[in-house]
């Protein structure tokens, strides 16, 4: 019976959305027939950006018929507000194709959220000429819709033709070793995109090295991926490429594409598999790197002895504030010697060193007593102490709030 109720109750309410759409292309076309009547009078009421409004609505609302959709109600309620949100609306590749006759010509909204509507590759195609076009859209939210390589080839070549949008979020879309090579290629040729999310993907070993099989449209005698492209960057603030596959090889390259980056100021690599190649390569690349004020390394399977390759850069660098580090197979030795070449850098800027999920014993405690008394500022978090850190960390840190959805 609770099945049944949940199916009635979703069925009116996509009868009252189309019931609301049907209204609304009423009131539309009545003043077209007003505008044609007398379109000075509707100049002077109504305004420019009020007929630009109108004309939007309109060719969404016929492009719904052409393709056969319910046109979506809150997408004409929100109308010109700066951001459009129609998350989680099942909007599938026919509704991105409504939408986007209509996007190409909005000059009010400023971040569209997308996330989780079944877009798929041809959905992104669409959406794809739409952005090539827009001048105003600056945050994009494509999160869970089942891209693949069609839909980022698709969007990476948008997006270098149209370089508006400067933060895009595409966490969730079974990105492999294929869309890799669009997304190195967007890294080179967009420098204004500054935020890009990665995360919850399927990018292995093979997306952070060079492959000399493939070509791209680049110019370059050899395929670029996310290692080499991340040091060739030169607008990229923060990238979020944790819960991935990035491993062996890979890591190691991916890393070193970091020591030659000095742009990059927030990094969160968590939940791959760098292991100790991989901590070595970013204990190499925190040496020279001055610029990364932000790196989350949590779960990587890191070793004590990976620890202490990863403390090296540690003892050099002045420009790290956050460290996290935790769920890694460390044990108390690694976070001693972590915090050890802490105590070493008297020019050190860490604000948080975090071991959570780690267990570490008294030698330990005593040391960090010690580092309070040389950084009191300095806040460290272990298994056995949690302790709030309350300064305000960049976005690629912080949990992703829910929108609220105008109704």
């Amino acid at each position: 019976m609770r099945g049944s109720c949940e199916r009635c109750g979703k069925d009116e309410e996509q009868k009252e959305e189309a019931t609301a759409a049907c209204e609304h292309l009423s009131r539309v076309l009545e003043a077209e027939q007003s505008s044609e009547d007398d379109s000075d009078s509707d100049l002077e009421t109504e305004g420019t950006h009020g007929l630009g409004e109108l004309v939007r609505d309109t060719l969404y609302l016929r492009s719904c018929q052409v393709h056969s959709v319910v046109p979506i109600s809150c997408f004409l309620c929100q109308r010109s507000a700066p951001e459009l949100n129609l998350r989680h609306r099942g909007l599938g590749p026919q509704g991105a194709r409504a939408l986007a006759s209509s996007l190409s010509s909005s000059l009010s909204v400023k971040r569209l959220d997308l996330r989780d509507n079944g877009l798929c590759g041809a959905g992104a195609e669409a959406l794809a000429g739409a952005l090539s076009k827009s001048s105003s859209i600056h945050d994009l939210d494509l999160s869970d819709n089942q891209l693949g390589v069609a839909g980022a080839q698709a969007l990476c070549a948008a997006l270098t033709v149209n370089r508006a949008v400067q933060k895009m979020q595409l966490s969730g879309n079974g990105l492999e070793e294929q869309a890799a090579q669009h997304l190195a290629e967007l890294l080179l040729a967009h420098t204004d995109l500054k935020s890009l999310d990665l995360s919850y993907n399927q990018l292995n070993d093979q997306a952070g090295v060079k492959r000399a099989s493939q070509k791209v449209s680049l110019g370059f005698s050899e395929g670029e991926t996310l290692g080499p492209a991340l040091a060739e960057n030169t607008g990229l603030t923060e990238l979020n490429v944790s819960w991935n596959h990035l491993r062996g090889p890979g890591a190691v390259t991916f890393a070193r594409g970091l020591e030659a980056n000095i742009f990059l100021k927030v990094l969160d690599i968590s939940y791959n598999g760098f292991g100790d190649p991989g901590a070595s390569a970013v204990g190499e690349a925190l040496k020279t790197n001055n610029v990364l004020e932000e790196l989350n390394m949590s779960n990587n399977r890191i070793s004590a002895m990976g620890a202490l390759s990863l403390g090296l850069g540690l003892r050099a660098n002045q420009t790290l504030r956050i460290l996290v580090v935790s769920r890694n197979p460390m044990r108390s030795e690694g976070c001693f010697g972590l915090l050890k070449s802490v105590q070493d850098n008297p020019a050190s800027a860490l604000e948080l060193l975090d071991f959570s999920d780690i267990q570490v014993n008294t030698e330990f405690d005593d040391l960090a007593n010690s580092v309070k008394r040389i950084l009191p500022a300095l806040c460290i978090k272990t298994g056995a102490r949690k302790v709030e850190y309350k300064k305000e960390l960049l976005s690629v840190f912080r949990p992703a709030l829910p929108v609220s959805v105008p109704k």
